[in-house]
């Protein structure tokens, strides 16, 4: 028969070994947990290493993209819009199969006027060294693909860049067909800088699969700053020293925080073109 003090000692006993596995539950319960948050903020440092390293610029051609282009991010700094609002008017959806036929004279000069909400952005064209290249901004710009569409992303940590052409406004967009790339050995660009005023083609290329060649569509940016950029994206204009000024107060005004579905850093600035002309002279 067991005494009151030995049932004592039993509840006891008991009561301590309940205890200690709470402890030791509780104690394994912390360190799943633990290690489930580094995982996945693991994860999500080494996406973003990836799709930094990866994806500096990006041009749909044929078909959207699930991903949008990424580059670094802007400093989310909101300052005054120094822009006028949008003419009237919408962007059009026409796309086509293929690209166009080559209508220019390749001996010749072109410009491409780019009439935006900030000012005039006038751009030389270098028709003998990009010969598609600019073929296709003439083509486009003469069936108004460009009018009324937004400048979707501004850059200014790493590499200084405003970048334009897809009506979508998504970073997602383009004509329908894809055009090669061109004129990468340009003189201008020295120790992997794209110098301040060069514009070139966005495209699909990683340098790290080797893949993506030739798949520049209708997505193109202009460098506001020297920009350090391996030669992989066809430079085809150089902006004029007023357009220079425009392209300083849309940056000067700064970035919006990376759009969570795109990663986008959108201008603060209203940037949209209201019209877009290439001119032969």
């Amino acid at each position: 028969m067991v005494s009151q003090e030995q049932r004592r000692r039993q509840l006891a006993r008991e009561k301590y070994l309940r205890q200690q596995q709470r402890r030791t539950d509780a104690r394994r319960k912390a360190r799943i947990r633990n290690s489930v948050i580094a995982s996945v903020l693991g994860v999500v440092v080494v996406l973003s290493v990836t799709v930094f390293l990866t994806k500096p610029f990006e041009d749909d051609g044929k078909t959207e993209k699930a991903n949008a282009e990424v580059t670094p991010s802007a400093s989310p700094s909101k300052a005054p819009d120094p822009c006028e609002k949008p003419a009237a008017g919408k962007v059009k959806s026409e796309t086509w199969k293929k690209e166009p036929a080559m209508t220019i004279d390749e001996s010749a000069k072109y410009t491409m006027k780019l009439d935006t909400t900030c000012g005039e952005i006038d751009i030389a064209l270098k028709a003998s060294a990009a010969p598609h290249t600019v073929n296709s901004f003439n083509f486009l710009a003469g069936k108004g693909y460009f009018d009324h569409s937004k400048c979707h992303r501004l850059t200014s940590q790493n590499i200084y860049v405003l970048q334009c052409g897809d009506p979508q406004g998504t970073g997602m967009g383009g004509p329908g067909y894809t055009i090669p790339d061109e004129n990468l050995k340009d003189k201008s660009l020295k120790g992997g800088v794209y110098p301040a005023g060069t514009v070139a083609m966005a495209n699909q290329y990683s340098a790290q699969t080797k893949q993506g060649r030739n798949t520049g569509g209708s997505q193109f940016f202009l460098v506001y700053q020297d920009s350090q950029l391996p030669p992989d994206y066809t430079p085809f204009g150089t902006v004029s020293e007023a357009g220079m000024k425009v392209l300083k107060k849309i940056a000067d005004a700064g970035a919006e925080a990376p759009d969570p579905q795109t990663g986008n850093t959108a201008p603060n600035a209203t940037v949209v073109i209201n019209k877009a002309t290439v001119t032969k002279s």
